[in-house]
């Protein structure tokens, strides 16, 4: 039998990626009916609770900022920040990825390495590569969801950072993993 921990642990990781998926339609369909403290405050508290279950640094520290941007708008009182979410999360991203290619290994690099321990020169290269795309694709989503909320085009801003932002995740993502796999033979078999 599963340990009470070890069930939350579960759960608050099955948890976040839904209510970071449903953020952009609950805060759309629902700002009028529910106070935004409400989402704000369960947003926090699932933030919070991930960054303590975190055992890497990094992961830790983004989770805790993205609790405090919304205790800070609750604080703060300011509903309207609530659309800021997305590209708060893309910044924090574009934080991790592009402060990884100051260090030994890019953040992509180490992910390659759990597949492949004994990555070849020009795979640290190509790893390093896609971790730069990476950072060009965060700016890229951060700018267009900006450029949603400043023309107050929510409904815009809704389908994007909750359907299209995700699909373009994918594409960029399953994109990469078969060029990767097949064209340059940097995965082992």
């Amino acid at each position: 039998m599963r340990q009470p921990a070890a069930v939350i642990t579960t759960v608050l990781h099955l948890l976040l990626p839904l209510v970071t998926l449903a953020y952009p339609f609950v805060w759309y369909f629902g700002r009028d009916q529910l106070p935004f403290a409400a989402l704000a405050l369960l947003m926090a508290a699932v933030w919070a609770m991930r960054a303590l279950l975190q055992t890497e640094k990094r992961q830790k520290i983004v989770s805790l900022a993205v609790s405090i941007f919304f205790v800070a708008i609750i604080v703060a009182n300011r509903p309207q920040a609530m659309y800021w979410y997305p590209v708060w999360v893309s910044v924090l991203l574009l934080v991790v990825f592009a402060g990884s290619l100051f260090t030994r290994q890019s953040i992509i690099e180490r992910l390659a390495r759990l597949q492949q321990p004994d990555l070849p020169p020009q795979g640290v290269r190509y790893t390093r590569r896609v971790t730069q795309i990476w950072c060009a694709f965060f700016i890229i989503n951060g700018s267009i969801i900006t450029a949603l909320i400043l023309t107050e085009n929510h409904a815009a801003w809704t389908w994007y950072t909750g359907i299209v932002s995700y699909v373009l995740m994918g594409i960029l993502f399953a994109g990469e993993y078969a060029y990767r796999r097949w064209v340059l033979k940097l995965t082992s078999t």
